[in-house]
């Protein structure tokens, strides 16, 4: 286990990194307030190396850019990567240890570009000698055993979802109502490339749609739950193989398939030269995430305090109305479009430093 590095101060300059596939994109904040924020290309032929060394490359791109743009390193207090994929924990804030290095270097529990973020980050703590983290990673898991049963005994829904904008929404949610997000229910929907709604109980997400295998609603490019004859005449009258079954409902699906587009600029093109047609489309994902957000609600009781709308799709007005318009009964609606993961990286470790949580060890 690495040393824990305390500070004790009054401000703090914090470096968050959030990995994507073909760049890294990072961010300094101080005082809740974006210092720079930039994006660093990767390089193609880093796909050969392992993950070790990709993770090294992009770190040392890192720390040249920074220097290059005259920020200095030693003003740097602490770093706080994207989570990936690790075994299933709970919410919060994790201090990065060589556990954690290992199962994402090892991709013990399977690869994504996420899993960059800590080993980035851990490699920035080497040099600087500084705190690193990460934070409600997508693998947050705090569902109740009852949410994960399902009809075949030995088969268990899993918590896959959109945990660390879900939670930083609550959270903004629960500041605005002048109370803290452990002391009030929610139910968040994620509006993107995958669609998530979670019921937030106290702090802890109760229960929530599996986002990644595109359970629920569908969304941007998944299929979301579909009735189990077309799935079985998938897989056995149509002759696709189940690499292929997997890229048509996971990445092929979804809005992406009902407007024939491939991301969210030409969304905007079809919105622009096919209104009607899209928003048509649009009906069909607000009336599925509607649904959700009630499943979600009975999750709680009917105890819900507030709804959030967030993600890239919560920029569409006409879509966000027709899903106020058909849950607004249920609690007010909050709409806090994109999915601003620099930001709550930076707020993860702010509320460590400043001793208002306790960072967690994996």
């Amino acid at each position: 286990m690495m040393e824990e590095i305390r500070i004790v101060k009054d401000s703090f300059r914090i470096l968050v990194v959030n990995p994507l596939i073909d760049y890294t994109k990072y961010g300094i904040f101080e005082n809740d307030t974006s210092l720079y924020e930039w994006d660093v290309p990767v390089k193609k032929e880093w796909e050969k190396l392992s993950i070790h060394e990709q993770a090294k490359y992009r770190t040392k791109s890192i720390i040249n850019h920074i220097e290059d743009i005259g920020i200095g390193l030693t003003s740097i207090d602490a770093v706080c990567g994207r989570g990936g994929l690790l075994r299933p924990i709970s919410g919060g804030t994790y201090r990065i240890n060589e556990k954690m290095i290992n199962d994402l270097e090892q991709a013990r529990y399977g690869f994504h570009v996420s899993n960059f973020g800590a080993l980035i980050a851990n490699k920035i703590e080497e040099k600087l000698n500084i705190p690193s983290y990460i934070a409600d990673p997508v693998v947050v898991d705090e569902m109740m055993d009852l949410a994960k049963s399902t009809g075949l005994p030995k088969r268990k829904r899993k918590s896959i979802f959109h945990a660390l904008n879900q939670k930083s929404v609550a959270r903004e949610i629960a500041s605005q109502l002048n109370a803290n997000y452990d002391d009030l229910c929610f139910v968040i929907a994620h509006l993107g490339g995958g669609v998530t709604v979670g019921a937030h109980q106290y702090g802890r997400v109760i229960d929530v749609n599996n986002g990644f295998d595109g359970e629920g609603p569908m969304s941007f490019e998944r299929a979301g739950s579909i009735p189990n004859h077309h799935l079985i005449d998938m897989c056995f009258l149509e002759g696709k193989t189940e690499k292929q079954i997997k890229q048509k409902i996971i990445f092929e699906s979804g809005l992406k398939s009902y407007l024939e587009i491939q991301d969210f600029d030409e969304l905007d093109r079809a919105y622009a030269e096919r209104q009607k047609e899209t928003e048509e489309v649009f009906d069909i994902l607000a009336y599925q995430v509607s649904k959700e957000i009630g499943k979600m609600s009975a999750a709680l009781s009917g105890n819900v305090n507030a709804i959030g709308l967030t993600g890239n799709l919560a920029n569409y007005s006409y879509l966000t109305d027709k899903i106020i318009n058909q849950t607004s009964w249920i609690a007010d609606v909050y709409i806090m479009p994109g999915e601003n993961v620099l930001s709550s990286l930076y707020q993860a470790a702010y509320r460590v430093l400043t001793e208002q949580e306790q960072a967690i060890q994996y």
